[in-house]
């Protein structure tokens, strides 16, 4: 994502979250994930696909990328039920149904044992057990081949199963992207872009004075040449902020549009000009920046960094393997380091949970931004998905897999039913009213 600064006025930049979708589950029996439950978590910083994300307004325009992003959800959680479905089926426990999705069925397929549902919100999506509905007289409660009746490493087995299946997916997207489109990293340009507000007070600030537009490109700060690295922003600030009330002579690359635009009128306080390499001008302005209340100087402008989107390709399979692993290792320890900061500082954090529509928001803008962007939201959902289900929280998976540790602990006697039912309920309730409740403001947020 470009950094954006602001020289000499406020500057209102949208700083977008990504969050990790919690997985609520009912009973011991059955396991359920539920996007609205709770949001996705991960640091404010996150970069995805190399600074793809670009806010989380959605672009009604376009259509394509919205429903790409809820496609991948829905994909996600598929992956993530069919890991739990996978290892209770290959240790022989019954299954009674496996569904993608809440609300009312729109394709629905029964089995001899399984019936299979896709329903209409993809925004979850669960795997229930016959131990589920204990009133079904079609099972016996003492059969050795339901999930409650099955040795404590098995039962393990199948509630991490999603978790795992996440992580390995997670790899899987990742190694798809390396092989097909490469790893996608943020390249710098020299300068900054300018925007001039379009204000009274913008269009009396030391930087239109001197006959800076915006769309230039500040290329030098004096005798400061702006890098081609994240660095540029700050760069171009600190030299503007060095020289309060004493003219200096700026570099600025105005693109060819608006040189051919603008004539011979490029203001009175240039000095010198020339042609740049892409058909442009390039104009040495006299600016003399104002003093600003902290007596530094300032112009009066927007700056942001000028970034693209580089791919790198793997010379062979064992470089693929290496890039792959490379990529991995970043986005799951951004993600956790995300998770580290809202455990560690929810107070200041918990203004940054979000829930499915702003993952669908966000999503929408990285797939319309590069063609990485698919593998990167994916990659980074799997991982944020699998990082949340198993904190030790009631509800989630591995507040499940707490409960059989504690069982393990007491020498294989499970806990009264009613304290460990009403342990889970309460998580699933507190974890339901959070999503609501980030729906709403993300919601919100949007209009």
């Amino acid at each position: 994502m470009p950094h954006h600064r602001s020289v000499g006025q406020e500057a209102s930049t949208s700083r977008p979250s990504f969050r990790e979708p919690g997985s609520p589950v009912g009973s011991w029996r059955k396991l359920d994930l539920d996007l609205g439950a709770l949001g996705a978590l991960a640091q404010p910083k996150v970069l995805l696909g190399a600074g793809m994300l670009a806010g989380l307004g959605v672009d009604v325009s376009q259509p394509a990328s919205v429903l790409q992003a809820v496609g991948v959800l829905a994909v996600i959680v598929a992956v993530h039920e069919a890991g739990h479905f996978a290892a209770a089926r290959l240790q022989g426990i019954r299954v009674a149904r496996f569904a993608v999705g809440f609300g009312p069925a729109i394709w629905k397929y029964k089995g001899p044992e399984v019936e299979y549902c896709l329903n209409a919100v993809p925004l979850g999506g669960y795997v229930a057990f016959p131990d589920d509905d204990p009133t079904n007289s079609a099972f016996d409660p003492e059969d050795p081949n339901l999930l409650k009746n099955r040795p404590i490493a098995q039962r393990a087995l199948v509630i991490s199963a999603g978790v795992i299946a996440n992580v390995v997916f997670a790899y899987l997207v990742l190694l798809a992207q390396i092989s097909s489109v490469g790893k996608a990293e943020t390249a710098f340009l020299p300068g900054v872009k300018v925007v001039v507000p379009d204000t009274p007070a913008g269009q009396m600030s030391a930087a239109a004075r001197a006959g800076i537009r915006s769309g230039d490109i500040i290329l030098r700060v004096g005798d400061v040449v702006v890098p081609a690295a994240p660095t540029q922003v700050s760069t171009s600030v600190a030299a503007i902020r060095a020289s309060p009330g004493r003219e200096v002579t700026v570099e600025v690359e105005r693109p060819a549009a608006a040189a051919a635009g603008s004539s011979s009128s490029s203001g009175s306080s240039s000095s010198s000009s020339s042609s740049s390499s892409g058909g442009g001008e390039v104009l040495q302005l006299r600016v003399t920046p104002d003093v600003g209340a902290d007596g530094g100087g300032r112009i009066g402008v927007q700056l942001s960094s000028r970034t693209y989107i580089m791919h790198t390709y793997a010379a062979g399979p064992g470089q693929v393997l290496a890039m792959t692993s490379s990529e991995f290792n970043r986005l799951a320890g951004t993600v956790l380091n995300g998770l580290k900061q809202i455990v560690t500082n929810f107070g200041a954090m918990s203004g940054q949970l979000s829930g499915p529509v702003a993952i669908v928001a966000a999503g929408s803008e990285v797939l319309r931004a590069d063609s990485a962007g698919l593998f990167q939201f994916a990659a980074i959902i799997n991982i944020n998905l699998a990082a949340v289900n198993i904190l030790p929280l009631p509800a989630l998976d591995g507040g499940y897999l707490f409960l059989l540790a504690l069982e393990a602990a007491r020498g294989g006697r499970k806990l009264p039913a009613a304290l460990e039912g009403g342990i889970m309920a309460g998580g699933f309730l507190l974890l339901t009213a959070l999503g609501l409740g980030l729906v709403v403001r993300d919601t919100i947020n949007l209009l």
